[in-house]
């Protein structure tokens, strides 16, 4: 039978006191977390001693970091359609297994090929598919409330994710050094995420004969309908591929990752050009995930009630503000601000990223739809890091940079206002 048709009985799921999307949150929540070593803003705290250990420039180490995440962006798609065929249980575990063998071949790394290698194996698997699959199987448990649920997904992962990874990579480097650190984030995600993967993910509610949210959509416990395989209108990716719309949304998300992943990999260079310390930078995560998690929630209420693309217009203004903001950090005090602004302006990209493309195109082919978004937002955040090292390198500081890429979210805002409404499936299919 069709995996998609088929309904399996399952006594964690069936005989669970209360729905089961719950429990889907809390696994997603630690597959986002166990993603970490492979974010920018883990990879962020390591590059100077990295730098130093292999004696390679910073305009190097940039470059090797763009070439592996925009080589990791191209299999995404590959990702999405594995999700897709062999449901997010099975995918979560065998990415978490791979993903921790690739922090520990970074302990290994002694030259400028093995660390190109290694950036690449730590964003295909961490900021591409771990990512990926932790997003994709909230969305299939979630629909009427999917802003909701990926709020409160996207609030507790920057509590824990973004400001604890961070702090604790930090404080692992004067006991281990960049090496060890990697190492014992490797067996954590083999020891520990992926064990919790087969245990907790469960593909989608239909298949144990639930509906989406936990009730059908008339919204009453008592309406005892069975839940049919699918119940939504749904897209394919070729589809979706010749929908305007979806150019104008991605070009908005692209902006945002390029220009706050060249911030964030750079963000200690950043505040010590500035006349502050690496401590205050790797502190100014702390201020930057707490904003992000109270955003996230407040705007994962919101996106179930407002125009996504009105969110991500103001996204974007954000991420213009943030860039002219960073030629400013004299203080410990604007220091943190920044991290403030930062972590809104991340919040707000963060929650948009993760409902939007199932809000407008549905949930039956999401792995394939989102590994070719997440193919344009990675591909779009390699290059955000090597501009800004080349630029620091070139002209001795990053002023021109932020000046200049200041404009481009600006545009884009205007763009998503205007042209980003929802698609009619029928009109595209008819063009």
């Amino acid at each position: 039978m069709d995996e998609q048709h088929a309904v399996h009985q399952s006594r964690l799921v069936n005989r669970a006191p209360f729905f089961y999307g719950w429990v889907i949150l809390v696994a997603a929540v630690l597959g986002l977390v166990m993603s970490s070593p492979g974010q920018t803003y883990s990879i962020s705290i390591v590059i100077e001693p990295l730098i130093h250990d292999l004696g390679m420039s910073r305009s190097r180490v940039s470059t090797l970091y763009m070439i592996g995440t925009l080589t990791a962006s191209v299999l995404l798609p590959v990702a999405g359609r594995l999700i897709d065929r062999y449901g997010s249980r099975l995918m979560t575990m065998m990415i978490a297994l791979v993903f921790g063998l690739a922090c520990l071949y970074m302990g290994l790394v002694h030259n400028a090929l093995m660390l190109g290698i290694g950036f690449f194996a730590l964003r295909t698997l961490g900021q591409g598919s771990l990512s990926l699959v932790s997003k994709i199987v909230v969305n299939q448990w979630w629909v009427r409330r999917r802003g909701f649920a990926n709020g409160v997904v996207g609030m507790t992962y920057a509590l824990i994710g973004r400001a604890g990874f961070p702090v604790l990579i930090n404080a692992l480097l004067p006991l281990y050094g960049w090496r060890g650190a990697y190492a014992i984030l490797g067996a954590l995600l083999m020891l520990g995420m992926a064990p919790v993967g087969w245990l907790l993910v469960r593909n989608y509610p239909e298949a144990y004969g639930l509906w989406p949210d936990g009730e059908p959509p008339s919204g009453r416990k008592s309406d005892t309908r069975p839940a049919p395989s699918w119940s939504a209108e749904h897209w394919t990716l070729t589809e979706v591929m010749r929908a305007p719309v979806f150019w104008v949304l991605s070009s908005g998300f692209a902006a945002m990752s390029m220009l706050s992943t060249g911030l964030t990999f750079h963000l200690v260079s950043i505040y010590v050009d500035n006349g502050l310390t690496p401590t205050i930078a790797a502190s100014a995560f702390v201020p930057i995930a707490l904003t992000s998690a109270v955003v996230q929630l407040g705007s994962g209420v919101l996106v179930d009630r407002v125009p996504a693309r009105f969110l991500l217009a103001i996204a974007l203004g954000l991420h213009a503000v943030l860039l002219v903001a960073a030629l400013y950090l004299r203080t410990v005090e604007l220091a943190l601000a920044f991290g403030v602004l930062m972590g809104a302006a991340g919040g707000l990209q963060q929650t948009i990223a993760s409902t939007i493309w199932a809000m407008y195109f549905g949930r039956r082919h999401l792995g394939g739809i989102s590994g070719a978004t997440a193919t344009i937002s990675v591909a779009s955040s390699a290059l955000g890091p090597m501009v800004f090292g080349i630029a620091r390198d070139f002209w001795g500081s990053y002023t021109l940079v932020l000046q200049v890429s200041s404009v481009l979210p600006l545009v884009l805002a205007v763009l998503v206002t205007v042209m980003g409404r929802p698609p009619r499936r029928q009109a595209v299919m008819e063009e």
